[in-house]
């Protein structure tokens, strides 16, 4: 079975769930409205620029659901998903998937946001699996910790080959898509990497390389 693989944020979705996520929790308060605001914006910048230390950004972005319990995460987690994601959603989007779907792909996302906000999204959407930075839960809540190698850069790679061999599937006719100039080592690995309303960086090597650039967007 041939994989089709898709970033999520700015590609699937229009916008980023992990920032969205955080201007959430200062919409509805519960964290320290300007320090985590400005934060969260910083580390979003970098994250745009390639320059983003993500086990640093998970350990600010995993921190605030130290505070809950998992039940009362989902209750917040539906409403994040009623109020900010629902609305990224991309008709474009669902109609590519439902594309690769009828051809008898497996599809797969593999984002480098974090397990508590995507994988919501991915059932959402209708995917047969995920692969996020993983949030550490121990007696029954997070921990504000990752686990195993985050979803980000060359680290999806990583987690790609860790999870072909676990699923025995491989990359033959593979395609990739995405938005961002993070996921360049992971484009460069499939036999059809496709750009989606990508970032100018992302842009130029696409067009320099002969690659397809597609727009989800409206």
């Amino acid at each position: 079975m041939r994989l089709a693989i898709f970033d999520l944020d700015n590609t699937l979705i229009a916008g980023d769930s992990d920032h969205s996520w955080g201007e959430f929790l200062v919409q509805k308060k519960l964290v320290d409205a300007q320090t985590y605001a400005e934060a969260n914006d910083r580390f979003y910048q970098q994250y745009k620029a390639a320059t983003l230390d993500i086990h640093e950004y998970l350990s600010f972005s995993l921190a605030p659901l130290t505070q809950y319990s998992l039940d009362d995460l989902a209750v917040l987690h539906a409403e994040f998903m009623r109020e900010l994601i629902e609305p990224m959603m991309l008709p474009k989007a669902k109609a590519l998937l439902q594309q690769h779907r009828d051809q008898g792909d497996y599809l797969l996302i593999i984002t480098a946001t974090n397990s508590f906000v995507t994988h919501p999204i991915a059932a959402h959407l209708g995917v047969d699996d995920i692969l996020a930075s993983d949030a550490e839960i121990k007696d029954g809540r997070y921990t504000g910790k990752g686990t195993g190698t985050p979803c980000f850069q060359s680290g999806k790679v990583v987690r790609l080959q860790e999870w072909l061999k676990q699923k025995n599937y491989n990359l033959d006719d593979a395609y990739f898509y995405s938005d961002s100039i993070n996921d360049l080592p992971l484009l460069e690995q499939v036999p059809n990497p496709i750009a989606v309303d990508a970032d100018e960086r992302l842009s130029k090597i696409a067009l320099e390389r002969g690659w397809k650039h597609i727009s989800l967007r409206d």
